[in-house]
């Protein structure tokens, strides 16, 4: 039997495409502000979930803690250094920005 595509109306974020839900979420911020501050809140977030990302990467192995990453720190930014990976501090992780984003603070 065929896959029937979804109707427009039937799009949510659970059965649309990573660069869809980028590009809605791009349109729903574009209403607030003007272009030219825009762009700068868009690069910095991309920068921070890139940065984020490969910390948790890092942040993953040394919480394993095998073979070379044993009996590190994973809430030393010194071992980070090391691997030549940013240091997230738990405030600004990505994962903290998504629970608090819906805050009046954030």
């Amino acid at each position: 039997m065929a896959k029937k595509k979804a109707a427009k109306s039937e799009l949510t974020a659970a059965n649309i495409g990573f660069e869809s839900k980028l590009w809605l979420a791009a349109d729903k911020l574009r209403n607030n502000m003007d272009a030219a501050e825009y762009k700068h809140v868009v690069l910095g977030l991309i920068f921070l979930k890139y940065i984020s990302d490969a910390f948790e990467e890092m942040h993953q192995k040394l919480i394993a803690g095998e073979g070379e990453y044993e009996g590190s720190d994973p809430e030393d930014p010194d071992e980070y250094r090391a691997e030549n990976c940013f240091w997230v501090p738990p405030e600004a992780r990505w994962q903290t920005l998504q629970d608090n984003a819906k805050q009046p603070t954030i």
